[in-house]
């Protein structure tokens, strides 16, 4: 059995898809509220991973576990919530000997280096969520190096993709927008480079690393394409393909800040605005050598998007 915790949301959803083709082990899908089965051999089960006995239900008879879990964006709810989730799964993976894979983002890392963004990138994160993320990451590495279990971290930078409306910047802030001919909006400068993550590419690393034995023991960045475009580009490329002009707004921090005092996301959002200011260039070099797995190109990524969230061939 291979489980997936945090079945329902994007990566979630993009890793049980791609499962199959790297094992014959029967896939369990662990969300809050079940959704559809993508196989008939899949089973869906509903656990609440803030308390223990539930993920242990939900991790027995696991010889692979992928925590893929997005929570909401909102620190209180961070702090809270993720130390619990992480203490509950390492304490079920080690009761049933189950591996580990962690998907994890960038927010650990030191702001001022971002251009590379490597494996090696030193842990000194700028933002009160990333020093969330720096403290799971360190509880889940601290149990591989004690040999409590086998686990893994698989990095991921900003992501895009087919059906990520509610997840993902990109697809709200300027991908839908231009579909309705609107203004799109571009967070920070718009003149520096800025990598993503296609979330197909994403669930076929992650599935790869978790049937590999070689990968765990280490922190692998799952395939990106190593050519971002800026901001400016990334609205031109979509305005193209959907036949619109190429309008947008820069919305800068002091517009984030305001906008905050009215909708709380954005105030979420206003101690990561250092990611968009800058040039933000996600290296996989590691991984692509080590499994000879490569990212999908941005071209062929807008154009996926085009065909399967707006029925549009480009």
């Amino acid at each position: 059995m291979q489980t997936i915790l945090g079945a329902g949301g994007a990566i979630g959803v993009s890793l049980a898809k791609a499962l199959p083709d790297y094992t014959d082990q029967p896939i369990r899908l662990v969300s809050r509220s079940p959704k559809a089965k993508f196989r008939d051999t899949d089973t869906w089960m509903p656990a609440d991973l803030t308390q223990l006995d539930e993920v242990r239900k939900a991790v027995a008879g696991s010889s692979v576990v992928y925590l893929t879990v997005g929570l909401q964006y909102n620190l209180s709810v961070w702090r809270e919530q993720w130390p619990a989730i992480m203490k509950n799964t390492l304490t079920a993976c080690k009761e049933y000997r189950a591996k580990l894979v962690f998907f994890d983002n960038i927010y650990l890392y030191d702001g001022d280096l971002l251009n590379p963004i490597t494996e090696a990138h030193p842990v000194k994160p700028p933002s009160k969520k990333g020093q969330v993320r720096s403290a799971i990451a360190t509880m889940l590495m601290e149990a591989v190096e004690k040999g409590d279990i086998e686990g893994l971290i698989a990095r991921s930078a900003d992501f895009y993709g087919p059906s990520t409306q509610q997840v993902s910047i990109l697809t709200q802030t300027v991908i839908l927008p231009l579909s309705k001919g609107k203004v799109a909006s571009w967070m920070g400068d718009p003149e520096k480079l800025h990598s993503f993550t296609y979330t197909p590419d994403a669930g076929r690393a992650t599935a790869l690393l978790g049937n590999h034995p070689d990968a765990y023991g280490d922190v692998w960045h799952v395939p990106t394409a190593s050519n971002p475009l800026t901001g400016r580009q990334w609205v031109e490329a979509f305005a193209r393909a959907f036949g619109v002009n190429p309008r947008f707004r820069t919305v800068g921090r002091s517009m984030i800040w305001m906008l905050g005092l009215f909708v709380p996301v954005l105030r979420e959002m206003l101690e990561m605005t250092y990611q968009n200011d800058r040039d933000y260039v996600f290296s996989s070099e590691k991984f692509e050598q080590r499994f000879g797995m490569h990212p999908t190109s941005y071209a062929d990524g807008i154009r996926e998007i085009l065909r399967i969230d707006f029925g549009k061939q480009v």
